[in-house]
This record gives C-alpha cells, sequence and structure tokens, in this order.
C-alpha cells in the first residue's frame, strides 16, 4: 500500500475530504464510552429545562392573582406567597440540575479529548518513516493543538447549548400551541425557520474563510519552528529579515482572511438580530391585541414576553454557538485525517514477538524503492552469523542506510525476506523486532532533557546506578560528572549544548543500556574527527563483542577487522569478503582503501609543524 505525504493529504482551504456526520460519527463512541453519566446528565439537561419554562407559568399566575380581586384578605396574602415560593424552587431547580448535568459530564469531555488525543500521538508514531519524512512538525502539532480545543468546545457546545435550546424551544411551541391562538406558534416557528436558515447559509459560507485561516496559520507555523530549528544557519548567512519576510508574508496572508471572516461575521449578526426583533415585536402585538380584546389576561402577556425574552438570549447565542461549531469541526476534521492516514508498516493480525537466540541476520534477495520509479536495493543477499561483524560499504547513495531502515522495519521489502533466527520480520511484532535491535546513528539527535533522561531513553525506568554504569562503559561518566550539574546536565534542543563526540557517547551508553542482541552502527563516527573517531571507535568495538552486528561505515579504517565486509554500488552487492581478500582482489574496496589512506596521509602531513615537514624533506 503506498503511502500519500501529508501534504497531498490536506484538503484546500475550500474543500473538505471529511463531512462533519464523519467527523461527528468517529467522535461518538468516545462520548458513549461513559453512557451512564451522559444519560444522567441528559436527563438533568431535561429537567433543568422544564423547571425554565416553569417560570414564566408561575410568572403568569402570580401577575392573575394580583388583578384578580380578592374575596379576603387572607386569599391575597397565601396564594402569591406559595407561587413565589414555587417560583423560587423552580429557579434553583434550574442552576442545581444544569450543575448536576455539567458535574456528571465534565469527565466525559476530558476523558474524550485525552482518549482522542492519545489515539492520535500513538498513530502518529505509528505510521511510516515516509511519511514522517513528508510532513511539517509544525503545522501537524498545531493540528493536533486546535483539534483537541475544538473537541472539548464540540462537546460542550452540543449537548450544553444546542440540545437545551432545542429542548426549551420544544416545550414552548407545545405550551404556545395548546394554550393560544395559532398565530403564536406560527410566527415562533417562521422565525426559527427564517433563523436558522439563515445562519446554517451564512455559516457554510464564512466556514471556508476559517479553513483558509487554519491552512494559512499552519503555514506560517512551520514557517517559524523551521527558523527557529535551523537558527544557526539562518545567522550563518545573515538571513534573519528575509526569513522575517517570509514569515510577514503568511501573516499578512491570515491578516487578509481573519478581515473577510470578521466582516462576514458583522453581516451574520446583523441579520439575525433583525429577525429575532421582528418576531418579537410581532409576538407581543398579538397578544396585546388578545389582552385589549379579553381572550387573554396580564398573565398571559407576561407568560409570552417572558417565553420569548427566554427564547431570545438561547436562540441568539444559538448562532454564535453554530458558528462555533463548524469552526470547530473544521479543526477537528484535520486532526482526524491524521487517523486516516494509513499505517503503510503495520503487525500481522497474527503477529508473534520475536524470539531472539543466536541473533543470526539473514537479507534474502532484497529489493526495495522508496517510489515506485526509482529502486534503491537489487537482489541483495548476504547473512550476519550469530556474534560476528558485518560491515556494509560503498559510495554515498549505494543503499547501506537503507539496510538499516528495512532492519527496523520502517518499511517493508518489496520483494525478498529478513530473518532474524529464521523468523521473517514481517510476521513478528514490531516492538518486540525494535527491542532486539540496538543502533547508534550517524547523526545523534538527543531530547530536549538532561543526559540522565537521553541515556535512561534506551531503558525507561532505569535505576540511576545502571545509567552510570552504561555511562562507564560507554568512557563518558567522568565528563558528565565535571559538569556542574552532572547528569541532571539539560542538553538543549536535538543535544545542541554538546559536541559531536559527546553525543554519539550518550548514543553509546544509552544502547548499551538497551542491551540488545543485534547492534547497528550506521556511520556512527563519519562527523567525528579523527581523534574523536579513533577514540569512540574502540568503544564500538567494545560493545560489538559477542553481540551480532551490522556496520555501515564510510570509513574504511574503522571496519578493516570485520568477519565480512560488503561492498555496495547503486544497490547491488558487487564485492564482498574480509578487508584483506578485497585488497588482494584489486577491485572497488581496494581503490576505495588507496585513496582513504592517501586522504589519510595528506591531512597527517598538513597538521605537522614547519619544521617536522623540512626534517623529513632532508
Amino acid at each position: 500500500m503506498r503511502h500519500r505525504s501529508f501534504s497531498q493529504s490536506n484538503p484546500p482551504a475550500n474543500q473538505s475530504t471529511r463531512n462533519d456526520w464523519a467527523t461527528l460519527k468517529t467522535l461518538l463512541p468516545y462520548l458513549w464510552e461513559w453512557k451512564w453519566r451522559v444519560i444522567f446528565a441528559m436527563a438533568c439537561l431535561v429537567m433543568a429545562k422544564m423547571a425554565n419554562v416553569g417560570i414564566p407559568m408561575i410568572l403568569k399566575e402570580i401577575v392573575d392573582s394580583l388583578t384578580v380581586s380578592p374575596q379576603s384578605a387572607n386569599a391575597v396574602l397565601v396564594l402569591p406567597m406559595a407561587l413565589l415560593v414555587a417560583y423560587g424552587l423552580l429557579r434553583l431547580s434550574t442552576t442545581v440540575f444544569t450543575e448536576l448535568r455539567e458535574f456528571f459530564f465534565a469527565r466525559v469531555t476530558q476523558r474524550a479529548v485525552r482518549n482522542i488525543a492519545l489515539k492520535v500521538f500513538r498513530h502518529l508514531h505509528a505510521l511510516s518513516l515516509r511519511f514522517h519524512l513528508n510532513r511539517q512538525t509544525g503545522g501537524v502539532t498545531r493540528d493536533i493543538e486546535r483539534g483537541t480545543r475544538g473537541i472539548s468546545t464540540l462537546i460542550s457546545y452540543t449537548l450544553f447549548s444546542i440540545l437545551p435550546t432545542l429542548v426549551e424551544i420544544s416545550l414552548v411551541l407545545g405550551y404556545l400551541s395548546l394554550q393560544y391562538d395559532i398565530w403564536f406558534s406560527v410566527i415562533t416557528i417562521t422565525a426559527l425557520s427564517i433563523y436558522i436558515l439563515f445562519t446554517v447559509l451564512v455559516t457554510e459560507w464564512r466556514t471556508n474563510f476559517r479553513r483558509t485561516m487554519n491552512d494559512l496559520d499552519s503555514k506560517a507555523n512551520v514557517r517559524a519552528i523551521d527558523s527557529l530549528l535551523n537558527y544557526e544557519t539562518v545567522k550563518y548567512f545573515g538571513n534573519e529579515e528575509y526569513e522575517a519576510r517570509r514569515y510577514d508574508e503568511g501573516l499578512q496572508r491570515f491578516e487578509r482572511a481573519a478581515v473577510q471572516s470578521q466582516n462576514s461575521l458583522s453581516l451574520l449578526n446583523t441579520g439575525q438580530s433583525l429577525i429575532i426583533a421582528t418576531a418579537v415585536t410581532l409576538i407581543l402585538w398579538r397578544a396585546t391585541l388578545g389582552v385589549i380584546a379579553g381572550t387573554m389576561t396580564l398573565g398571559d402577556l407576561v407568560l409570552v414576553n417572558a417565553f420569548m425574552i427566554q427564547l431570545y438570549i438561547p436562540l441568539n447565542f444559538l448562532g454564535v454557538i453554530y458558528r462555533e461549531l463548524k469552526q470547530s469541526l473544521a479543526d477537528i476534521e484535520r486532526m482526524f485525517e491524521l487517523l486516516d492516514e494509513n499505517r503503510e508498516v503495520a503487525d500481522s493480525p497474527a503477529a508473534l514477538a520475536l524470539q531472539v537466540d543466536r541473533a543470526e541476520l539473514e537479507f534474502k534477495h532484497i529489493d526495495f524503492s522508496y517510489e515506485a520509479k526509482r529502486q534503491i536495493l537489487f537482489d541483495v543477499d548476504f547473512s550476519v552469523a550469530a556474534g560476528t561483524t558485518t560491515a556494509v560499504v560503498g559510495h554515498s547513495g549505494s543503499g547501506k542506510s537503507t539496510l538499516a531502515r528495512l532492519l527496523f522495519r520502517f518499511y517493508d521489502v518489496d520483494r525478498g525476506v529478513i530473518l532474524i533466527d529464521g523468523q521473517d520480520i514481517r510476521e513478528v511484532t514490531q516492538t518486540s523486532l525494535r527491542q532486539s535491535i540496538g543502533i547508534v546513528p550517524q547523526d545523534t539527535v538527543l531530547f530536549n532533557d538532561t543526559i540522565a533522561y537521553n541515556i535512561a531513553y534506551g531503558k525507561p525506568g532505569a535505576a540511576q546506578s545502571d545509567i552510570e554504569a552504561a555511562a562507564r562503559s560507554a568512557y563518558i561518566h567522568d565528563f558528565i560528572l565535571s559538569l556542574p550539574d552532572g547528569y541532571q546536565t539539560m542538553v538543549g534542543e536535538r543535544g545542541l549544548k554538546l559536541s559531536g563526540g559527546e553525543k554519539q557517547r550518550v548514543a553509546i551508553a544509552r544502547t548499551l543500556l538497551k542491551n540488545p542482541k543485534i547492534l547497528v552502527f550506521d556511520e556512527a563516527t563519519s562527523a567525528l574527527d579523527s581523534q574523536a573517531e579513533q577514540a569512540i571507535q574502540a568503544q564500538l568495538k567494545d560493545i560489538a563483542r559477542n553481540r551480532t552486528t551490522l556496520v555501515i561505515a564510510h570509513r574504511l579504517s574503522t571496519i578493516a577487522d570485520a568477519q565480512q565486509i560488503l561492498v555496495m554500488s547503486q544497490g547491488r552487492i558487487v564485492e564482498r569478503g574480509t578487508h584483506a581478500e578485497l585488497l588482494a582482489a584489486r577491485g572497488m574496496y581496494a581503490d576505495m582503501w588507496e585513496r582513504q589512506q592517501a586522504r589519510t596521509t595528506e591531512a597527517d602531513t598538513q597538521e605537522l609543524p614547519d619544521s617536522a615537514i623540512a626534517v623529513g624533506a632532508g
């Protein structure tokens, strides 16, 4: 299954790959996990609205009781007092049931946000390396941030605003239909219909502006983060102003979209107010005519007016809510699109844990391509005997590092099979596979945390004594103790506060702590100077002893004692043998060796003082 890049998966600003119902359908199971809390919260919601609708009814009775001539003074005093008490209880009930609803539903909302965010996070880690090479970190993190916030907004507004408003409208319409002239219901229903239709149409139009704003916001954020991550490069070339202009271009486009969004909001608010004001005026006109005609009491006038006021506030807010819901859905849809990304490399349903005994590796007739039109490996076939070291060398682009990525199953091979102790790595769980392999990469990237944390990452939860033992084995313990904060020293973003050699030693300690049976050194010393390389190379040989080791190397001097050396060119193994055998063959390896030795001799000569060169010349 081919993977589409994230840039391709992003919909244009005016288009959605998911509809709103699909987004809601994805969300509902996370809420129904707490169905009893949801049911109880809904019951509290209905009770709160029934109490709220009952308040104008009590007001009507109070007004009517005061306008009727009492037969006795006692009747005047008793009846209104009972109604006043009922009025107060209904007011209190509305608040109590509303707060109970909030109390019982709070956990549902927060747990749903937590579960979805965690699922997206895990899914991102489960996606292939191909996806992560294409994605833009700033844009993805902003999509997740807005999406989780949108979920909370969507749940809160839907269940605490829209549903209560619909319940209250239904109760009011039912009462008006049963108790009064049909025109009251006709005016109310007509106003509601026009209001909802107007709100939906204008909000749908406005949603395009919101999507455009989201897209531009993400792009501006990506540019900002990318520029800050490459701070040194920006400084080297003096391009601070250039980066600022690029960032400002995105901000300008966002500004234009935001202004359009705000102008359309003003249009929406004005239209909604006009509809509501017209409806309320017509309702009061009909009620006034009823009082004059004697078909309605003053209490009825108060009741109808109170109903309209109660409906006006949430109905006016309903327009705001709908806009927020559409915006939240636009935000959530981007996050759910991440969940829609295909897992190019997934465990098979019958996958078992990898059982490693001897740790023998076999690459059998491997073909592989990152893109269909550009094949990288051609019939690569070799094995690494248990407890031995095999080195892979070749020019840049020959496919050496691809072998390590395939071994870790960042990608699946197009043809052939990779075996560990006779087990196809596609038939075992990825977790168990990667637990059995340790790697010291060419570019060691550390977490922006302490040295202790970065070493312990090889075995989370490791004791401090084990961390220090691994650091000693990697010959970095004394250096760490010389730092003011010792093992609690922060290494900075990507470990930039440490030198290349120090980062490599931390990586070695991390791998030692993991204690894997299979080791991969992916050009682990190519970025270091010769002195640091010699020191670290000795440590690598120590930790490779009695382990099955695959070394991907550029400098041939570092792998001269490997039991097997493979020479790759343009994705194929063109030579294989020991160091001595390959030199004797006078092929590609021997040519590479001679050229590297010549460069090494020239570099050593340049480092000698002038007097030494003069003596040597004489």
